[in-house]
């Protein structure tokens, strides 16, 4: 498993340190012998959810926590909010256990769930967003000053007069965004936050989220399926499946790691030997080549994660009229990574 090293001076925000949860629950039988069973004399049976994952991330840094569904994804984020105690472990969140200090800890930090809402159905989502200012003490100056920003970015105030049960779902779930950044808050969850939203509000989201990160030095986890969404976003991405994490690293290791990912597609000048023979640059091998068009990938030893080395390489080893990078689907790259996590040790 790729480790992660923080950067030099940053102060850790998330802290996971072998987090599990277990969940118990009654087997049931089949037949009228067996329901009378279950009802006295129940068979219990314990199912893991999450098994010893632990990772830190960093003041204003965005991490990608992703997997398939039923990957344990939802539970670790239950887990660091403070809705579920972990059965072993422990979690630290700007400096709280977050299941041992709910109060104080939700005052920290926002969190979305884009199938949930803490939205007041039956009121305007203006209202909800009142109602949240005095549950979190903003100032009423500083309230209007950071709805405007919001609004601003994901124009809220054609529909925040709306009753939320007649939202759309990605109307509602910006209304969702901006309730959870209300309060500014150091630390933000995001469970599958752009649900139900069309490509360009999705963008209007991304901004917003870059704001957040690069500008006010927010801490964003974010699960997602939108590998988009990840490329676009993430600074680092945390693979977890079956309850455990399988992998931690950038965007370019998990694609170095899990198949590659990326091509150099390059036209060598006239006059230099291109034959079979020719000298390959360190790091790289020939993938395929056509007389002066050759393809480079990388060789065995991995020495090279990222394409932009790879070219930086081949340029100053030829004399080139072209060249250009290839790099793989993401989503190739994670379902060669959930393939890899199930083939028998």
């Amino acid at each position: 498993m790729a480790g992660h090293v923080e950067k030099p001076g940053s102060d850790i925000a998330i802290q996971a340190q072998g987090l599990s949860r277990d969940f118990r629950s009654a087997r049931r039988a089949h037949g009228l012998v067996g329901t009378l069973r279950s009802l006295f004399a129940p068979e219990m049976v314990t199912k893991t959810a999450v098994a010893d994952v632990s990772f830190s991330v960093a003041q204003g840094e965005l991490l990608a926590l992703l997997g398939p569904n039923g990957a344990g994804k939802s539970t670790t984020i239950k887990m660091l909010t403070g809705i579920l105690t972990p059965t072993s472990g422990q979690a630290t969140v700007a400096g709280l256990v977050p299941y041992r200090d709910r109060e104080r800890s939700a005052r920290n930090i926002g969190v979305v769930f884009g199938q949930r809402t803490q939205l007041w159905w039956d009121l305007p989502a203006r209202e909800s967003f009142r109602i949240l200012r005095d549950i979190y003490g903003v100032p009423s100056d500083r309230y209007r000053k950071r709805l405007r920003e919001l609004d601003e970015i994901l124009t809220l105030s054609s529909f925040w007069d709306t009753r939320v049960r007649h939202l759309s779902l990605g109307q509602r779930v910006r209304c969702d965004l901006a309730a959870a950044l209300l309060h500014e808050p150091s630390v933000v969850f995001l469970d599958e936050p752009t649900i139900g939203m069309d490509v360009v509000v999705k963008e209007q989201v991304r901004e917003l989220l870059r704001q957040e990160v690069d500008r006010r030095g927010r801490t964003v986890l974010l699960t997602t399926h939108d590998m988009t969404e990840v490329e676009r976003l993430a600074e680092r991405v945390v693979l977890i499946n079956h309850g455990r994490i399988m992998t931690d690293g950038t965007l370019a290791e998990i694609r170095a790691r899990f198949g590659g990912g990326w091509s150099v597609h390059a036209t060598i000048a006239s006059g230099q030997e291109v034959g079979t023979a020719f000298a390959c640059p360190d790091g790289l091998q020939v993938l395929s080549q056509d007389g002066p068009q050759i393809v480079f990938g990388p060789d065995a030893d991995g020495s090279i994660t990222t394409a932009h080395e790879a070219l930086r390489r081949v340029v100053a080893h030829f004399d080139l009229t072209g060249a250009r990078v290839e790099e793989g689907d993401l989503e190739d790259a994670m379902r060669a990574a959930y393939l890899h996590d199930a083939q028998p040790r």
